[in-house]
């Protein structure tokens, strides 16, 4: 959009607020909110903010940064409409240093970075995530422990309380250009699931960031609290960030797509799926970046820890789905350990990287496991090398500091920076003690 759409879309909706967004190194959404009549100054020169309270950002002594709205990405609040204080929009921004260039530590940057290399060598990267959520009752000071809005399962509708509030989420991404194609309840009590369209990977984590909060807001405007949260509860199932993903070539052909290839995929496309079993336990600290990811990376609740690939099998960390005749494009594949607690940004540009890695350098894919690998020992896992994603993410930070191919992708910058918060994450937990240590060990020893 040019800066009279956006002008004119303002007025049309007596917009008063814009918030301009941004994540930082984690993934968490920052804005800064500016009143309407500071917009054209902010589209022609800029917004200058400091950087340096900013996760992972500049230091103290470098902290003049500024926002680079990117209008295409302009949009109305809906759930501000009317309301007292103003109806708002949101721009999604990008970060650059006080010498015009862009900050080598923003994370929707180095996403365009991967999303030009993938371009320079003819690949346009589609994505398609689908996020998994909870919903928990509240008080008035927040989140209790996790208590769950319903008790419904897997697609149940009798015992289902969140059906109007998943189709209010679901009007509220259409505000948002967000073409959802199906919400449903999920297996777990109060787990909800909303997926939409794939589309390029920058406006897919744009669409990414943007559903996360618009379904907190949503939530949060109904006495609920909706969370991304790995694993809040133990014992059931936690939530993931299945991604599917695909190679277009440039004028809009399929490269995964081989009609006589095993499950219908190229030589491309099983040679991207190899790059990630590959770089799978540095790609862990970047796609399950969180103590609690751990959690639910374990077996026995539909978690896929198994580096292996195939079509039918769930148990396998790199999924086929079927193709059905005629519809090439549809030719995907879906990795199944990523969960939402990811910044969606560094998830797809490290995801993209290893994938590249295992074009570029003709990467063999293993055999297709098609049995239950829950199922098998660990000598036949090790017979057919059948091995596991990191264990916790101590292991995924050690593996990330010694892979090369992903600093290269991230920058030393942002690795540096994401290897220190995450250990300082993990050394934090690691000295912490636990309920469950208090109640099994107290009264023992």
């Amino acid at each position: 959009m040019t800066k009279a759409d956006v002008l004119n879309l303002t007025k049309e909706h007596n917009i008063q607020f814009v918030n301009l967004q941004f994540t930082d190194i984690v993934g968490t959404l920052k804005a800064v909110t500016i009143p309407i009549w500071k917009l054209e100054d902010a589209i022609e020169q800029n917004v200058w903010f400091d950087g340096s309270s900013i996760e992972g950002f500049t230091r103290i002594h470098e902290s003049d940064m500024f926002l680079k709205l990117d209008l295409n990405t302009f949009a109305v609040i809906p759930w501000t409409e009317g309301s007292a204080s103003g109806t708002r929009a949101r721009i999604i921004c990008d970060v650059y240093m006080p010498d015009g260039k862009p900050f080598e530590g923003d994370p929707r940057y180095i996403l365009k970075r991967q999303l030009e290399r993938a371009k320079d060598m003819g690949y346009i990267f589609n994505v398609g995530p689908e996020l998994e959520f909870f919903l928990f009752k509240t008080d008035a000071g927040g989140p209790l422990e996790p208590l769950p809005h319903d008790t419904a399962g897997y697609f149940d509708q009798n015992t289902d309380l969140a059906a109007d509030i998943r189709q209010e989420m679901t009007f509220a991404l259409q505000e948002f250009d967000i073409d959802v194609e199906a919400l449903h309840h999920e297996v777990a009590i109060g787990q909800h699931e909303i997926d939409f369209r794939y589309m390029d990977a920058l406006s897919g984590a744009d669409a990414t960031v943007t559903l996360k909060f618009t379904l907190k807001s949503v939530a949060m405007r109904r006495d609920l609290h909706a969370t991304f949260m790995p694993k809040p509860i133990a014992g059931i199932n936690g939530s993931g960030m299945h991604v599917h993903q695909s190679l277009f070539s440039t004028d809009g052909q399929n490269l995964m797509f081989e009609e006589n290839g095993t499950y219908h995929l190229s030589d491309l496309a099983k040679r991207f799926i190899a790059g990630q079993l590959h770089h799978i336990k540095g790609l862990n600290a970047i796609i399950n970046p969180t103590v609690n990811s751990y959690k639910r990376l374990v077996v026995g609740y539909e978690a896929p820890v198994n580096v292996a690939w195939g079509q039918r099998n769930r148990s396998v960390l790199i999924r086929v789905p079927r193709y059905t005749p005629g519809h090439e494009k549809a030719v995907r594949v879906e990795i199944r350990c990523p969960d939402p607690s990811a910044n969606p940004y560094l998830a797809f540009a490290s995801l993209l990287a290893a994938g590249l890695d295992g074009i570029e350098k003709k990467m063999e894919v293993p055999e297709p496991v098609e049995d239950d690998i829950f199922e098998m020992s660990r000598e036949e896992m090790e017979e057919r090398g059948i091995g596991s994603v990191a264990a916790n993410l101590k292991e995924a930070i050690d593996a990330l500091t010694t892979n090369d191919m992903l600093r290269e992708s991230l920058g030393d910058f942002t690795t540096d920076k994401l290897i220190e918060a995450k250990t300082a994450e993990w050394d934090d937990y690691r000295v912490s003690v636990s309920p469950w240590e208090i109640e099994r060990y107290l009264e023992t020893y």
